[in-house]
């Protein structure tokens, strides 16, 4: 079962259901807003172990410091900022995983349920015709 982020009171991705932005080959802008939605980003087993490795730390460690089980109890999760932000979103709005990010980060914009997203994001602003990236 793939799980993407969504916000608290969106569903998640329903399977067959349209995707709206799944065909958009957008340019990141490196805003930083997909990684202030609150909500959850499940990361897999394999991903568990990658962060891992790339961090340096044990996945128990990993599991133990950054994620949290999902209310489900079925998946790990990304743990938030005080701010609501993602764990690993540095000062800059650089990933510091990045190399390693989860599946459903690499993903972004497919899949997701975010109201506003268009609005939220310029790069799929702009991918949608809406305007040029700042």
């Amino acid at each position: 079962m793939s799980t993407y982020r969504t916000t608290q009171s969106a569903p998640t991705n329903a399977p067959g259901a349209a995707d709206p932005v799944a065909h958009l080959h957008h340019a990141c802008q490196q805003c930083g807003a997909c990684c202030r939605w609150s909500g959850y980003v499940i990361v897999r087993r394999d991903e568990v172990d990658a962060i891992a490795a790339h961090l340096g730390v044990t996945p128990e460690q990993f599991a133990n410091t950054y994620a949290r089980l999902t209310s489900s109890r079925r998946n790990l999760s990304l743990i938030e900022q005080d701010d609501g932000s993602c764990v690993f979103l540095g000062a800059d709005n650089r990933c510091r995983i990045h190399p390693v990010k989860p599946r459903q980060c690499r993903d972004f914009p497919a899949r997701w349920t975010v109201p506003d997203l268009e609005t939220a994001c310029p790069a799929v602003k702009a991918a949608q015709g809406g305007g040029q990236p700042v």
